[in-house]
């Protein structure tokens, strides 16, 4: 590891406050007893999870599998590593209980699973460095396992950036690929923030309706500055995109978000594979409400400059569209722009803009959530480009409201 570079270390994939949050539970059908459901249901724990087709999953994530079988082997199987994460988060309104089988024969079976939907290993060659990029995607993705069909699903994802002086071994990623799922440098993994999640989570009442990210475009002064690993193929990067601002409005403002089919689904029917062997092919309910989002420019300006180093603003601009398709309805339709400043010393000589610039883009989304849920409105109002920005956030705010 190159000893210049400590703060391209730790690269957090879902906010530039921390790593997401979640945790899971210890045993029996008494599991987190104040995780009460609404009509008394209870949720069955269905495991770890990878979605698409089964015959493919050593390819599409060899990292994961090949630490999921190192956790078998030694003992502790993904599941426990879920219960123990449970056990440890804050009561919430679920019910969950440790297996399928004991909600079978019931008239309701929701069971709840933590679905890996992509995983992202990349090793770039700079200025004689080599940047290690570890990203995983995933999915705390509720469905009724009698109708076989998604029910809602809470984004999660957890990034991690190391630099070395020569190429990683197969060992050395192994050894980050665990810390994104187990956490590293005392942010939260993925088994945590699934947790958090779920002790956060509500399953829909009869009323509620869905929302989905539907439409991601990413415009070509965008696409130049998003690194080679998430735009080997065009919806690698929409997928990337979606997941970020699912997550945002998820975590931010309280929202479960339909998997983004074009990455996860085909017909909209999603497969996945339960670490047990099972696989299921869940259908996706047809949201009410579409979003569709715009990354249209990442720009890097001088902002200042001193003996010491200099500073730069990331700036990103993109724009989002939120209606509803049977009536045309549009609750919010506007540009955005948001810019974070980064110090570089003197003494760096060698500058990965990237996150900086994923801080910029995520920063604009997450501060629109929170000024969806009624936090600080100050940014949006001088972000957002539509002049009604006003209302177009309480309109959202109402909407979200049908969606919990």
């Amino acid at each position: 590891m190159h000893p210049r570079f400590p703060d391209h270390k730790h690269f957090d994939a879902v906010s530039r406050r921390g790593f997401c949050r979640l945790p899971f539970a210890a045993a029996a059908s008494s599991l987190l007893p104040g995780l009460a459901l609404a009509q008394g249901s209870e949720v069955a724990l269905a495991g770890l999870a990878y979605s698409g087709d089964a015959a493919s999953l050593s390819q599409r994530f060899p990292f994961s599998t090949a630490y999921e079988k190192a956790l078998k082997a030694g003992g502790k199987p993904a599941h426990a590593m879920l219960r123990e994460a449970i056990a440890q988060a804050p009561a919430g309104k679920l019910k969950l209980v440790t297996q399928i089988d004991e909600l079978k024969g019931r008239d309701q079976a929701v069971a709840v699973a933590l679905v890996v939907g992509a995983e992202t290993v990349s090793v770039e060659q700079l200025a004689g460095l080599h940047k290690l990029f570890v990203l995983i995607r995933a999915q705390a993705l509720f469905f009724d396992f009698k109708s076989m069909s998604v029910i809602r699903a809470y984004p999660i994802s957890f990034g991690h950036i190391d630099i070395f002086d020569r190429r990683p071994t197969d060992a050395e990623v192994a050894v980050r690929v665990r810390g994104v799922y187990e956490g590293a440098a005392g942010k939260p993994g993925i088994f945590t923030r699934f947790a958090t999640t779920l002790a956060g989570a509500s399953l829909p009442a009869a009323t509620s309706r869905t929302l989905q990210i539907t439409r991601v475009t990413i415009k070509p002064e965008a696409t130049g500055s998003i690194p080679e690993y998430l735009r080997s193929a065009s919806t690698v990067t929409e997928t990337w995109a979606a997941d970020l601002v699912g997550e945002a409005l998820s975590t931010r403002a309280g929202v479960p978000i339909v998997p983004y089919a074009k990455g996860y689904a085909v017909g909209n029917v999603m497969s996945m594979r339960i670490s047990d062997g099972d696989v299921y092919n869940l259908k996706l309910p047809k949201p009410d409400y579409e979003i569709g989002v715009e990354l249209s420019a990442l720009r890097k300006v001088k902002y200042g400059g001193a003996a010491a180093g200099e500073s730069f603003i990331y700036g990103s601009y993109a724009s989002l569209r939120i209606e509803e398709p049977l009536s045309g309805k549009v609750y919010m339709n506007t540009a955005l722009k948001n810019g974070e400043v980064k110090l570089v010393p003197s003494t760096q000589t060698y500058v990965d803009d990237f996150p900086a610039f994923y801080d910029s883009v995520n920063g604009l989304f997450v501060k629109l959530a929170e000024a969806i849920d009624g936090r600080d409105a100050k940014w949006v109002k001088a972000a957002a480009a539509a002049p009604d920005i006003d209302k177009q956030i309480n309109d959202t705010r109402e909407l979200f409201k049908l969606c919990k």
